[in-house]
């Protein structure tokens, strides 16, 4: 058997008057993030630690925003995606461990909530799953609320 692992990043701006979605959830505020999906900034964290762990590219590269195809797409969708394509390269997760950086507002109550719709996009038990959430001390753009980041690592292995 053979282990590997991937590690994933991402950063969207927030503004006011858009839908925020985090983990698939759709969250209540009065901002929301910018970008050409639902601009989901936790799965796209984990579909490029998914997407990097099996060498097979980044989330632009298979999902690019200037196919318009992808245009307000749930972010749920390519995450199934990568799952699909990891499974068809001989790979399945052994786990994610995830955080988001986001001032405001308090995700916790969203959690475990988050933690189902991971796991059911890729086929995983929710134990596989861990999405934790901090906040920067109103440092820099997370904390100024300014946007949202996320990191995540996956561990695979051939199947």
């Amino acid at each position: 058997m053979s282990f590997r692992i991937g590690f994933g990043y991402d950063v969207h701006r927030l503004e006011e008057g858009i839908p925020f979605w985090l983990g698939g959830v759709e969250i209540e505020h009065y901002k929301g993030s910018v970008g050409h999906s639902d601009a989901d900034v936790l799965l796209h964290a984990i579909c490029d630690s998914i997407l990097g762990a099996a060498a097979l590219g980044d989330i632009g590269m298979h999902f690019p925003d200037t196919d318009s195809s992808y245009k307000g797409i749930a972010s749920t969708i390519l995450l199934q995606k990568c799952g699909e394509l990891l499974s068809s390269n001989g790979f399945e997760i052994g786990n994610i461990d995830s955080t988001i950086c986001l001032q405001t507002p308090k995700i916790s109550p969203f959690i475990p909530k988050m933690r189902k719709m991971i796991a059911a996009q890729l086929g995983l038990r929710v134990d596989q799953v861990s999405v934790k959430a901090t906040t920067e001390e109103k440092l820099g753009f997370t904390g100024q609320e300014e946007g949202v980041s996320a990191y995540a690592v996956v561990l695979i292995n051939s199947i």
